[in-house]
């Protein structure tokens, strides 16, 4: 199973407990397909480099989240889910790389 990167960006006015339950919920997921959570982060909130225009208003701060986790490939599909939740300004989930300095030349 490959690694994945999964980063998302929450609007301001949700406070602290819903973030949780939120990322608690795609770990689940993870966890029904057979994969792993390796690493969550909160970068808090953050000011963003450009206003994001969603029908209640434009933002230009939100909460970040970043979670790493080992998923079959076909995972992404099951988050098509996330395109319609309000609370979201954004979402990505990509392949990671892993450690770059394991693969920089050999001597």
């Amino acid at each position: 199973m490959p690694l994945y990167d999964f980063v998302v960006m929450v609007k301001p006015a949700v406070d602290r407990r819903n973030l949780v339950e939120f990322m608690t919920r795609v770990g689940q997921r993870v966890y029904a397909r057979s994969g792993v959570v390796t690493n969550i982060k909160s970068f808090g909130r953050v000011n963003l480099a450009y206003d994001i225009k969603k029908r209640d208003g434009r933002f230009s701060e939100a909460h970040m989240m970043q979670m790493t986790f080992m998923v079959n490939p076909q995972f992404h599909q099951e988050l098509s889910y996330l395109n319609k939740d309000e609370r979201l300004l954004r979402w990505m989930m990509t392949r990671s790389r892993g450690n770059a300095w394991t693969k920089i030349g050999k001597d």
